[in-house]
């Protein structure tokens, strides 16, 4: 009897450990999807800022997506595919970052106490990222939704109209301010968390990341403003190098 008792403790105990990992596999796969997240995001607010280089520099780049040096004339399809793998990492660091966030007005209410209590700075970054976070839930969605069923729809003309004429701009500047804040406090917390830099030099380098990536989002926005202002007329109509020379 005391054999079987002992076997069972033993069990429990083996159980709760196999138990306590999961939680820290579930925040390195948190890191990880946010990681790759961040490098997206830098890395298409840069393509996206190819408008401010010419319609060619960003209609050549548009076609490369497409792989146009491989099929003639490119396959949107595969930017419908690019959009869908993102869609799918983005939805799933939304669920892993849930976990997290205050499940009641109770927990908030502590929140926001314990807050203004400690009045530290990295705490205040906390509710930056939940409130970008859910915004970024329903207007991220949008957008990839967008890009996965017309992804045909992307160029100077196409993009310019969908922003301009189609009266998107709101959303796309609501996105711009959330992605850009989210992704910088979340690369902040992803270096403190895992120890790749030192704080005070980390933050100086993020505020200035942020400035230049919002600094550029908002320039290619009002670039693409004006093309669609300048294209209304033409509404629909698509780019060509040939007819733009």
């Amino acid at each position: 009897m005391q054999k079987n008792h002992l076997i069972e403790l033993l069990t429990q105990k083996d159980n709760r450990k196999k138990k306590s990992k999961i939680p820290a596999r579930l925040d390195f796969l948190q890191s990880a999807t946010g990681a790759v997240l961040v490098l997206f995001i830098m890395f298409h607010l840069l393509f996206e800022s190819s408008i401010l280089l010419g319609k060619d520099a960003m209609y050549a780049l548009t076609k490369a997506f497409e792989l146009d040096f491989v099929f003639k004339g490119g396959e949107p399809l595969f930017i419908a595919f690019l959009a869908f793998g993102v869609f799918v990492v983005f939805i799933l660091h939304a669920l892993l970052a849930m976990r997290k966030f205050p499940s009641s007005y109770r927990e908030y209410s502590a929140y926001r106490l314990h807050s203004q209590m400690i009045q530290h700075e990295d705490t205040s970054l906390w509710f930056i990222q939940i409130t970008t976070g859910f915004m970024m839930f329903f207007l991220g969605s949008i957008h990839l939704y967008t890009m996965m069923t017309q992804p045909d729809k992307i160029g100077p003309f196409a993009s310019a109209d969908r922003i301009y004429s189609d009266t998107m701009w709101p959303m796309y500047l609501l996105l711009l301010v959330s992605v850009v804040l989210h992704a910088s406090v979340g690369l902040y917390r992803l270096i403190i968390k895992w120890g790749w830099g030192e704080r005070q030099k980390s933050k100086w380098m993020i505020k200035a990341a942020t400035i230049f990536y919002l600094g550029i989002g908002l320039v290619s926005l009002g670039a693409y403003m004006k093309i669609g202002y300048e294209h209304r007329g033409e509404y629909g109509k698509r780019y060509t190098v040939e007819a733009n020379r």
